[in-house]
């Protein structure tokens, strides 16, 4: 369970007053629905390569390779270089930038009403933008091909390509607004820390730049998918949290894995112990980490709701009263929400979003303890073992982590009072219900650095497509944001006409 996670671990027209319109200040009640029937619509751009330096912090003659780095591009409601018009900016995350794309519908929803021009920045290593002539075995060959793949050379990446994009459509002095949702909103907040001469502003969305080097609790992950998921019911919460001695005790018996096998639709091919708790185990992770309130499609396709969906299953006595029937009923929800698999295949390691090289990045600099279970948490207690991250890695790749790197690079200890004294202009966003939200930044740091907080949310919940059926509180966690966006635009182009 603990080495998979690591995967995935993990979202109009201005025309110019001096040198720019003042964008709209929206009100507390603006509001995207109305654009939702749209999607399909807005979501339009186009693809660009962009010739990026292999190694932006050295100067042997290796360093000067180069590689071709996706990015998307919208220019359909940009207001033009000549008003000065913003950019907006998302920051990639370990996957093929297309499928966080489409994942990322707010950036599009507000596009119009800024004028802004929207880019897209894949991050080296990761879907087509691949070094080495865009050949995925040599760059993932081994550590020294591995060794460029890094948020620092990817936040100089983004750096890079913004200035150059700038340059050449003119466009100097069009304010540049960063977006990210989990790690890509870690790289967010730090892009604007680190680039503050390239970014007025970040919309950092669930993003746990706390979960390193121990200024978070490794119990705190599994802590709040346990509350997720026992606020829904207590029998559920019992029958999840019982089943995993129930599974090890059928595990030992004659015929036992069979017995697992079929309980679970498990496709005839050989199971283990170990690789059906981490199946079972994913689904309340995932799950607890995409409780949108709208059905979604992110990770897999699920109903809106889909703790409470497999609590229902849960607690349904047609589901059956044999504890792996409950807990087939509720992997289901994740798995097969669609109906349309009749087995699964516990060795299935295929990776249609290409998220493969996060588990080098888990094995140097993104240390993050979240393996930690208590006597309350719904899984197996167990504690988070910095020694065994190591072994992993090291025979894996044969590197050791660097626990204390990201906070010597980036920060975290004290960081309100580190914060408040240089930084600036960044949105904080975090639902309670997302299991990484404990390593989120949960209080405003200073006016311009601000904390919004959704009891009910989900992870970078924000940041997705918009929808008839959101609830209020979402609909004014959005609105707050834009409005907020709104305030630094405001504040650069009076700053623009004070300047010149």
């Amino acid at each position: 369970m603990k080495m998979k996670l690591l995967i995935f671990l993990l979202l109009v027209g201005f025309s110019p007053i001096s040198f720019a319109k003042i964008p709209p200040t929206f009100p507390s009640s603006y509001h995207l629905s109305s654009l939702a029937s749209k999607g399909n619509e807005l979501l339009n751009y186009e693809t660009n390569y962009f010739t990026q330096i292999l190694d932006h912090f050295n100067y042997n003659p290796q360093s000067y390779q180069t590689f071709q780095q996706r990015y998307l591009f919208n220019d359909k409601y940009w207001g033009g270089s000549k008003n000065n018009a913003p950019i907006f900016v998302y920051t990639g995350n370990e996957g093929n930038i297309e499928w966080f794309t489409q994942n990322t519908g707010f950036m599009f929803e507000i596009a119009p009403h800024f004028n802004a021009l929207l880019v897209f920045i894949e991050h080296r290593f990761y879907g087509k933008s691949i070094p080495y002539g865009g050949d995925k075995e040599i760059a993932y060959s081994n550590k020294s091909t591995l060794g460029y793949l890094s948020s620092t050379q990817a936040l100089a990446d983004y750096a890079t390509l913004i200035i150059d994009l700038k340059n050449n459509l003119t466009a100097t002095d069009s304010p540049v607004v960063v977006f990210g949702g989990s790690y890509g909103g870690m790289l967010a907040a730090w892009f604007r820390l680190k680039y503050p001469h390239v970014t007025i502003g970040a919309l950092a969305s669930s993003a746990p730049i706390l979960n390193f080097d121990n200024i978070t609790s490794p119990y705190s992950f599994n802590n709040i998918i346990t509350q997720d998921f026992r606020g829904e019911s207590e029998n559920c919460y019992k029958v999840i949290k019982g089943s995993w001695k129930q599974i090890e005790d059928t595990a030992k018996t004659t015929g036992g894995l069979d017995k697992l096998r079929k309980s679970f639709r498990i496709c005839k091919n050989y199971i283990s112990r170990g690789s059906l708790e981490n199946w079972v185990s994913t689904a309340f992770v995932y799950t607890a980490m995409t409780d949108y309130p709208t059905p979604s499609n992110f990770l897999n396709p699920l109903p809106a709701y889909p703790v409470k969906e497999m609590c229902k299953a849960i607690d349904d006595p047609k589901t059956g009263k044999d504890t792996f029937e409950k807990l087939y009923g509720a992997a289901n929800i994740y798995y097969n929400y669609t109906g349309k698999t009749t087995c699964f295949d516990l060795n299935d390691d295929s990776d249609p979003h290409d998220l493969g090289g996060w588990t080098w990045q888990a094995c140097t600099e993104m240390v993050m303890p979240t393996e930690g279970s208590n006597k309350e948490s719904i899984f197996p207690p167990s504690e988070w073992d910095y020694n065994e991250r190591v072994r992993f890695c090291k025979s894996t790749f044969g590197v050791k982590p660097r626990p204390n790197w990201v906070t010597t690079e980036f920060g975290g200890y004290n960081i309100e009072r580190v914060l408040k004294r240089f930084g600036s202009n960044i949105i904080f966003f975090n639902g309670l219900r997302d299991p990484w939200s404990g390593a989120g930044v949960l209080k405003n740091i200073s006016r311009s650095i601000v904390a919004i907080i959704a009891k009910e949310g989900a992870h970078h919940v924000d940041l997705r497509w918009s929808s008839k059926e959101d609830p209020e509180w979402l609909r004014e966690v959005r609105g707050r944001e834009v409005n907020i966006i709104s305030k630094w635009l405001s504040q650069y182009y009076q700053t623009l006409t004070e300047i010149f």
